[in-house]
Parts: structure tokens; C-alpha cells; sequence
């Protein structure tokens, strides 16, 4: 298609821990659609910055990161994820805390996200795109036929992040979870530039106490009815 905006977007927001990536990699693998992963580029931002050594306040390096971010995002032989940056393998770099906590310091400078809003946006090819992140809906793909804002309670999001850092065999206690993610929660609502939030006419799905399968099919129904 030659009008990028009569591809479909399928748009899942909400906080960190509420399972917006799990579910957006089940729905696009489920419909054959393309997967953006927006906080991944965020996260890679911060990555990148760390090892180039670019300090997370000076814009003009954090830009200049963002704007030439030589990045591949690759599926294992396993099935699972694989992030390359610049060649190397940093998936396990871009899903740490340290990054987490990097890429929403980065994803509140105005310059930075400006950098990385076109890339954002060439992930919309045929047949359709699924895109996870914080402000999809509300700001990259505003025209989107369907937006979801994904979301479960802080206990239960804390206590899902604190088993997926206990299955990688990072030690590291349910209250320094909780705290990172009612202060990450703080930053991202509060934030000048596009802050978390649903959009206005975005379905909201709390995903508390529900399995995975439930939730995917859930959106799945939604999609269908587009």
C-alpha cells in the first residue's frame, strides 16, 4: 500500500509489569502483523549512551544516540527475542533495571523522542502493525483503529517484575520493585511530553488476577470486531 495510514495499528499502552509486551508479542505472532517494541528503542537509547559514554543530561549526545540508533530486533533459535545494537547481542543490556531506569530518564527529554518518533512510525508496513509502549495511542499512531491501555495493580505488577528478575538470577528484593515501579509509574504520568495515559478513546483492560491467554484473546476479540 502505497498510504501508510490505511495499515492497521494496533496500539497497547500501559505501565511497566502490565504484561503490554507479552500480550503484543502473542497478538502480532497470532495475526501475522510486524511488533514494535517502543520502549526497547528507549531502553537501547540508554544502552548505547553507556557505552559510548554519554552522560543521561546531555541532550546533544542523547539525541545524536537516538538519531543514528543502529539497531535489529531478531528471533532466536528458541523462539525468544534478540536485540542487536550495532552487531552485538545487548538483550540481556536493554531488559535490565539499569536500562529501565535509563530509558525513562531519556524518554522525558522532548529532543530525543523526536528523533526516535520517525523511526517509530516506518514500522507501519502491510499487513498491520502491533505497537507496545507508553504513548502509541495517545501520540505515534494517534490515528490508530484500535488502542488499548493495558494495565494491573502496582502490587501485582511489582510482583510479576520481581519473578522475572528472580528467573534471570538477578537478586533483588520485592520492595526495591515496588519502589522503582511507583517511582517509574510517578515519572511517566508526570512527564511534560506525551506522559502515560490512556487515550481518550482507548479500551482499558486491567489485566489483575487474569491469565495471559485470557488477555490475549481478549485483545484478539477486539481486533476482530476493527
Amino acid at each position: 500500500m502505497s498510504d501508510s495510514t490505511a495499515i492497521p495499528v494496533l496500539t497497547i499502552d500501559g505501565p511497566g509489569g502490565s504484561g503490554k509486551g507479552t500480550i503484543a508479542r502473542r497478538v502480532a505472532d497470532r495475526l501475522g502483523w510486524h511488533l514494535l517494541d517502543s520502549g526497547a528503542l528507549y531502553r537501547l537509547v540508554a544502552v548505547a549512551a553507556s557505552e559510548s559514554r554519554v552522560a543521561l543530561d546531555d541532550v546533544a549526545g542523547l539525541t545524536g544516540l537516538a538519531a543514528d540508533l543502529n539497531v535489529e530486533f531478531r528471533t532466536a533459535a528458541d523462539g525468544t527475542e534478540q536485540i542487536m545494537l550495532r552487531g552485538r547481542d545487548v538483550t540481556t543490556e536493554v531488559r535490565s533495571e539499569e536500562a529501565g531506569i535509563g530509558a525513562s530518564t531519556v524518554a522525558v527529554i522532548p529532543a530525543v523522542r523526536e528523533a526516535l518518533l520517525g523511526r517509530q512510525r516506518a514500522f507501519r508496513q502491510a499487513p498491520g502493525l502491533v505497537a507496545d509502549g507508553r504513548d502509541m495511542g495517545t501520540h505515534v499512531f494517534a490515528d490508530a483503529p484500535l488502542k488499548v491501555f493495558l494495565t494491573a495493580s502496582a502490587d501485582e505488577r511489582a510482583k510479576r517484575r520481581h519473578k522475572q528478575l528472580k528467573d534471570k538470577g538477578i537478586d533483588v528484593s520485592l520492595a526495591a520493585v515496588s519502589r522503582d515501579i511507583v517511582d517509574r509509574d510517578r515519572r511517566d504520568s508526570e512527564r511534560s511530553v506525551a506522559p502515560l495515559r490512556p487515550a481518550e478513546d482507548a479500551r482499558v483492560l486491567d489485566s489483575s488476577g487474569k491469565p495471559i491467554e485470557e488477555v490475549t484473546q481478549t485483545v484478539l476479540d477486539w481486533v476482530s470486531n476493527i
